[in-house]
Parts: structure tokens; sequence; C-alpha cells
């Protein structure tokens, strides 16, 4: 599945600033009410969102997106640039559906002592659903830069707001980016929701204070700063290891696979962590599986 980062723009202000809305709530086992996710945005908030991904710029630039079938320019496509730019135009892309905030695996969440009340993911981008005239789809991802919304990912495919639509009335999902593991939080467990997920707690879930230990052994020594993350393996925690991969532009020909795209340059290290992604010129950005 690949991801192309927008030229131009760089993975940076990813989240809503802490004051945006409250946490949300629901209920943990033992009947105690408690913040699930932090940085949860509004309605206003995400309605800029979509009209950022929606904008006539973003648009043309999913055309070719499509047309390219993800390929970011510098690749060589299927398609000669004349029947190349013959698929841009009649791509006719749109975006469907709403706007739906992603929530990430929470590091404070990951270093607690105990879950307590720390909620177990904050929100890292929001994500839009675009499809094109032959049904191809695509998630295009939006964040707060400079205090305004823009679009810094697109991604093929609709992961994102396929699993968001699985949330139903007083559950959350988010995802645990270094395993790509995607889960739903109700009534105090936490559910897998894909074949990662599920080979990280079980078919049948586990408890949020047990998926706590689970995170907490997993990555508490290699959050930034730790010596894991100063010793540079895979530049700590965040990193996206499991679903990103860091190789050398050499390693990729114009024949390799289609899932491997380039960033753009000028995507900071800090701003690849926040989203889950190792620093490098290389992303893999793998198909989710068992859904």
């Amino acid at each position: 599945m690949p991801l192309i980062v927008l030229p131009g723009l760089a993975l940076v202000g990813i989240g809503l600033p802490t004051t945006a809305a409250p946490a949300v709530a629901a209920d943990r086992a033992g009947g105690s009410a408690a913040p699930v996710v932090a940085g949860a945005p509004t309605p206003a908030q995400l309605d800029g969102a979509h009209r950022a991904a929606g904008s006539a710029a973003t648009l043309r630039v999913l055309e070719t997106f499509f047309a390219r079938d993800g390929l970011p320019p510098g690749r060589k496509g299927r398609l000669g640039p004349a029947q190349e730019a013959a698929a841009a135009e009649a791509a006719d892309p749109r975006l469907v559906g709403e706007t739906v905030p992603v929530y990430s695996l929470n590091p404070e969440f990951v270093t607690a002592a105990s879950a307590g009340r720390t909620p177990v993911a904050t929100m890292e981008f929001a994500a839009s659903k675009a499809v094109d005239a032959d049904g191809d789809t695509a998630s295009v991802w939006t964040a707060r830069v400079s205090g305004q919304w823009q679009v810094v990912n697109i991604a093929t495919g609709s992961d994102e707001t396929d699993y968001a639509a699985r949330a139903d009335a007083g559950s959350v999902v988010f995802r645990e980016p270094q395993l790509n593991a995607w889960y739903r939080v109700t009534d105090g467990r936490v559910v897998p929701l894909n074949e990662e997920a599920r080979t990280s707690v079980g078919a049948g879930g586990t408890g949020l204070a047990r998926y706590q230990r689970l995170v907490h052994q997993r990555y508490a020594d290699k959050m930034p700063g730790s010596a894991y993350d100063e010793d540079g393996y895979a530049g700590g925690y965040g990193t996206g290891a499991g679903r990103a991969r860091v190789a050398a532009p050499d390693a990729h020909a114009d024949s390799g696979p289609a899932d491997t795209v380039p960033v753009a340059a000028g995507v900071g290290a800090g701003a690849l962590a926040a989203a889950g992604v190792a620093g490098g010129l290389w992303i893999r950005r793998r198909r989710l599986a068992g859904r």
C-alpha cells in the first residue's frame, strides 16, 4: 500500500493541540469513566480537515496519484506520458464519506506504571477517503501545519476510514503502528480488528490493564532519549517497525515493488516519528490482512 508525501509539505504539527477538545471517555472495566483517547477533534476541526482534503489542488494531485497507481513523480509508471495525462483527466477523483480522526497508541500510556486514567491513544491526523472513476481508493491524510489544515500524505487504499467506521457508540478505534495493528476499545477491552492485532492480543482481545503491560514491555525502553533510541535502532518509539522499512535509494529500481515509494525531501525525523514512520527516504506501507 503506497504512501506518498505531497511535495513541499513536511509532516509537522500532526495532531491537535491538547486544548482543542476534551478527551473521549468510555467505560472501562469496573464501571469507571476514564479517557480512552486524547486530542479528540471538534466537528468544526474535522470540517476544516475535510475542506483541505477536498480542495481543488488536492483533487488535481489525486488525479495524477490515481493515474500513476500511487507511484510518486520520478518513478517510471506503467503508462507513457500521454496515456498518463489522459488517465489523470479521466480519474475524476472525489471524496466520499466523512473525514475521521485517526488515533494511535499514546506514548504516555506506554510509559505509565499502569493503565490508570492515561488515554490509550491520541489523535495523530485526520483521514478522508477518496475514490476515482474506476472505484480505486486512496486515503488523504490532513494535519494542522502552522495552525491550518493541510494535506500531508496520500496512501492507496482506505484503511484509516474503513477501520474508523468499525467504531460504534461508546467505542473508539486506534492503531498500534509499530505492529500495523488496529483495535477497538469497548467496555474496558482492547478488541483486535486485523490479523496483526489478533497476533498481538489474541482473537478475543484483552483488558486495558493487560494491554498496557504488553505495550510497556514492548516499547517503554525504546522511547526517544532511551539507549535504544540513542544507539540508532529504528529511531526508537514510533518508528513503525513491522510496517515500515528504510532502504537506500539504489535498492529500488523502476521495476521494484509498487508499494515502496520515496518520501518528499525535507521531512524531519521528529515529524516522521510522530507519524509512526522510520526516518529516511523510503517507506513501505503494508496492505492490511484479515479484516
